[in-house]
């Protein structure tokens, strides 16, 4: 049930009867004919739009349009009144029963606020894919929750969902890890490790040297690189990965798909996804023109082989391999994105961290032409999170060396703060992570303030059934609703109607913070309520002598925490049932 949907069928089932009979012309659009929530509650319940969108394809003023129109929709039971607003607005108010059907629809239905928007549609949704050098900072924790919140709000709403993480192991940085991990070899060995500049200094790496002296023993000592470079480095890779597995199973993240970069190379994979673009005539020989700004002191012209990306909104043209043939890394992502194309996906999202910025247009481009258009990418951007603790910067961790890793954060407020604050702010907007603030015990704090509204769901079932009362679902669904007649029960009941349509609105945008902030707002009106009942006895949910009136006001608090649980599912947060 999405009354919002409901009422826009509504709306356009009416105007099209308009039609029939001659008030409005035939074949008009009904395409832009929205109803949504008013700007100001205290114009309505709901207000549509179709006059203004209407009147000029109709040749008709706005408002006789709305005027028409509301006339038919008060005829229909759920619309108690239509007002006609401005130079055509309308506003509908809805029968008290409407909202009192919502409660009822949250408890029978399992699936209330579920969504077959997206029909199956099959989404790649790419995150973290941090370089397997080291554990995750905070930088991967916000891009690792938002990533995952997304494909379950893309689950949720009707689409089929691949998680899925690209490994960076075949660049310049894995063999900067094997020398990392042959000086902690070294030291495991009883030698003095040189942990020279550019390499990385971590503490995390200590454990791969002593693996690798339970595995060769000193065998490896005194010998060339070249001896032991590419066993240590795909031992040291997998090491990592193990590591990066066990971060991100702290935060509750899982992924479908590891993809090796390493396995394009020397597979053809690479040459197959620049021949595509080659036969489209996207690829040819050429010389880019030095950088705008100041040009770096090495800069010269060189042919290079490019990718006319500025055929599909690039602002440059892109190298996809060097003078010297070596491929760019430009090259191996755009045989990765071929091959999502290939496997079948109908949408592609990519989750980057702020610093690749510079990379949105370049990959818009190379998946257009790799799909002709067919296959859109939509590349979110996560932007910085700044740790607070005791009023100053939260310090480095030792343990990673030159950064705050993604187990500090999680050792220190729990995944389920840590997954919910990071969803608090929108993805591309900066996210300050106070260490104090968000285990703090108040409204300011939107992680405590929705599980206490949950917390006190459930006291208030215990509390039912200790007195004897039913409180099933089924129950509860079958009660007399029409006890909820008091506006500060609507305004709640009001809040929930709009889940579903919610979810629809963040799905589209891919944007799951929305459902963060829609259940801050949903636990402020069940507080407000709760509240209202301390000063008003006719309020509270549990009515002394009165079972009708209780079993109603437990509904709609069950109701409320039905729609609570479902929302914190998707940003994977377990709903607390009691508070300690």
């Amino acid at each position: 049930m999405n009354l919002f949907a409901d009422i826009r069928a509504l709306v356009v089932s009416t105007l099209e009867g308009m039609a029939r009979d001659g008030v409005l012309p035939e074949g008009l659009d009904w395409s832009n004919v929205a109803v949504e929530p008013p700007r100001d509650a205290g114009h309505g319940d709901m207000a549509t739009n179709a006059a203004m969108v209407l009147a000029k394809p109709a040749g008709q003023k706005p408002r006789d349009i709305a005027e028409a129109l509301a006339g038919r929709l008060t005829a229909d039971d759920r619309v108690a009144s239509a007002e006609v607003a401005g130079p055509g607005f309308l506003n509908l108010r809805l029968a008290p029963g409407v909202w009192q059907g919502v409660v009822a629809t949250a408890l029978s239905n399992p699936g209330y606020g579920r969504s077959d928007m997206g029909q199956g549609a099959k989404v790649n949704v790419e995150y973290v894919s941090a370089n397997p050098t080291g554990p995750l900072h905070v930088g991967h924790t916000r891009g690792a929750v938002f990533g995952d919140a997304l494909a379950a709000l893309l689950e949720y709403s009707g689409h089929e969902v691949t998680r899925e993480y690209y490994i960076n192991d075949g660049g310049a940085q894995v063999d900067t890890l094997a020398r990392s991990a042959f000086e902690r070899y070294r030291e495991a060995c009883g030698e003095e490790p040189e942990i020279a500049e550019g390499l990385y200094p971590g503490d995390y790496l200590i454990p791969v040297g002593e693996a690798l002296k339970a595995k060769y023993g000193t065998d490896l000592l005194g010998k060339d690189e070249q001896y032991w470079m590419a066993e240590v480095r795909d031992f040291a890779t997998e090491m990592m990965m193990d590591l990066i597995r066990e971060d991100l199973a702290a935060l509750g993240v899982k992924h479908d798909v590891f993809y090796s970069e390493k396995s394009l190379y020397g597979t053809g994979r690479i040459e197959e996804a620049i021949a595509d673009l080659q036969e489209k005539g996207l690829i040819y020989k050429g010389v880019l023109e030095p950088p705008k700004g100041k040009v770096p002191e090495d800069w010269e012209p060189r042919e290079q082989t490019l990718f006319r990306s500025t055929a599909h909104g690039d602002d440059v043209d892109r190298p996809i391999m060097k003078s010297d043939g070596a491929w760019t890394y430009f090259a191996p992502d755009i045989a990765y994105h071929f091959d999502k194309i290939e496997r079948g996906f109908d949408q592609l999202i990519d989750v980057f961290g702020a610093d690749h910025g510079g990379y949105v247009k370049r990959m818009n481009a190379a998946v257009a032409a790799l799909s002709d258009g067919r296959v859109p990418v939509d590349i979110k951007l996560t932007q910085l999170v700044k740790l607070w603790k005791d009023g100053e910067p939260f310090k480095m961790s030792k343990r990673a060396g030159t950064f705050v890793t993604l187990r500090d954060v999680v050792d220190q407020v729990g995944p389920d703060v840590t997954r919910f604050h990071m969803l608090t702010r929108k993805n591309d907007a900066p996210l300050d992570f106070d260490f104090d603030k968000v285990l703090e015990q108040s409204k300011d704090n939107p992680v405590f303030y929705v599980q206490y509204a949950n917390a006190r769901i459930n006291s208030v079932l215990r509390r039912a059934r200790e007195g004897g009362i039913d409180v099933s679902d089924a129950t509860l669904a079958a009660a007399d609703l029409s006890r909820l007649d008091h506006e500060a029960e609507a305004k709640l009941m009001r809040t929930l109607a709009e889940w579903p349509r919610l979810v629809e609105i963040a799905a589209r945008t891919h944007e799951p913070h929305r459902v963060a902030f829609y259940l801050y707002d949903l636990a402020s009106d069940f507080h407000a309520l709760w509240n209202r009942g301390n000063d008003e006895p006719a309020l509270k949910f549990v009515q002394e002598g009165d079972a009708v009136a209780t079993q109603a006001k437990i509904a709609l608090a069950r109701a409320t925490g039905v729609v609570i649980s479902a929302g914190l599912g998707i940003l994977g947060v377990t709903p607390l049932e009691e508070m300690r």
